[in-house]
């Protein structure tokens, strides 16, 4: 009885040790903007490890359609070794879509200059999201004049890896600009605007063509298609059959933790 006792109690201090090994710090205001709705939204919570160090970093931009949604760390990246870092960014249409992504370079620059501080390495950070987060995802990669802002080089990210982004103009910014949602534009606020052949690992994933919204599949395949075209040897397309936009989150984080896994162990 005494031996049965010690072995719950030894493996009742485990699970408690285990779970103690990671916290959470919410809420931290990562911008120098001062109007009342940049300090109520532009806030970011980092999940970590309390015992370890030189962590990969991963930043997670929520979806929503640049019009809603909320930070959020995905259960995905839990308890994996990982520093994750989601944020907000100021939605449309309060905004002009290029205060939007700037707030995404804004916080991207936080982990950058603060992310040490919670275990995380600034040589292994990934920015990713899925749509709308995605999207920028993919901006702040191609075009390196939003991270530049911030004395941030785009190409100091490890890799990008946006989940069911917008490559041509975003449809909600073509919704401000008095357009529908299946009049595509492609304009400074694209990511096929800014293809270039000199940017970290872009690893482009999308659901089910048949099942995804507004053609996302295909403007990703075009979007691969103008990279390798340029140059770039490190874009990567990948099609999750059977999942439609939302459906195809889960399958993605096994399909980015692949290619960490991979890029890490080649940086060795």
């Amino acid at each position: 009885m005494k031996r049965k006792f010690m072995l719950m109690f030894v493996l009742t201090m485990s699970i408690v040790m285990w779970a103690q090994r990671y916290q959470t710090k919410a809420d931290i205001c990562y911008t120098t903007k001062t109007d009342g709705y940049a300090q109520e939204r532009l806030k970011l919570d980092v999940y970590y490890p309390q015992d370890k160090k030189d962590c990969p970093v991963i930043v997670w931009f929520h979806g929503g359609g640049l019009e809603a949604g909320n930070k959020e760390i995905p259960a995905q990246l839990k308890e994996k070794g990982y520093v994750v870092v989601g944020a907000n960014y100021r939605l449309l249409p309060k905004v002009h879509v290029k205060e939007t992504l700037d707030d995404a370079a804004e916080a991207v620059a936080w982990v950058f200059k603060h992310i040490k501080e919670y275990g995380g390495d600034t040589r292994k950070i990934v920015v990713t999201g899925h749509s709308a987060g995605g999207y920028l995802a993919m901006m702040l990669c191609l075009n390196k004049a939003w991270l530049a802002r911030y004395e941030v080089d785009a190409d100091d990210v490890l890799m990008y890896v946006p989940f069911s982004g917008q490559a041509v103009t975003h449809y909600n910014v073509r919704k401000m600009q008095g357009l529908n949602p299946i009049q595509v534009t492609v304009d400074e606020y694209a990511p096929l605007y800014w293809v270039r052949k000199d940017c970290p690992p872009f690893i482009l994933i999308c659901g089910d063509r048949e099942q995804e919204l507004f053609g996302r599949y295909d403007e990703n395949q075009y979007l691969a298609r103008m990279m390798k075209l340029v140059g770039h040897q490190q874009t990567y397309l990948y099609e999750i059959g059977g999942h439609d936009h939302g459906a195809m989150v889960g399958p993605s984080f096994h399909i980015l933790e692949t290619h960490l896994r991979q890029t890490l162990k080649e940086q060795k």
